[in-house]
């Protein structure tokens, strides 16, 4: 069974204006979690990503570090960019 990743919430976690580096926690509609490391210059790229051991890998039910979201981390950023998630977790940072 393949399981497809959908983001739910994204929320600032850190960010390094000089260096347009930020880290994002992000939420799936699963439930499970991942600290997504981001660069922005001039375009938004994913430098790195980590389940969060909230809850078992949804896609291979592992309960320790795995790559399984590295694997899907351009779909991802695909949905964390078109959807504008990370504008609006911005946008609620800056209030």
């Amino acid at each position: 069974m393949r399981t497809k990743l959908v983001v739910d919430t994204v929320s600032l976690s850190d960010h390094n204006e000089e260096l347009g580096l930020y880290q994002f926690i992000v939420t799936f509609k699963d439930r499970t979690k991942a600290r997504v490391f981001m660069r922005k210059d001039p375009a938004w790229k994913i430098t790195s990503i980590n389940r969060l051991l909230n809850i078992p890998c949804t896609i291979c039910r592992k309960d320790y570090y795995c790559k399984c979201f590295e694997r899907h981390s351009v779909d991802i950023e695909r949905q964390l960019v078109e959807g504008e998630h990370l504008q609006e977790a911005l946008a609620a940072e800056a209030k």
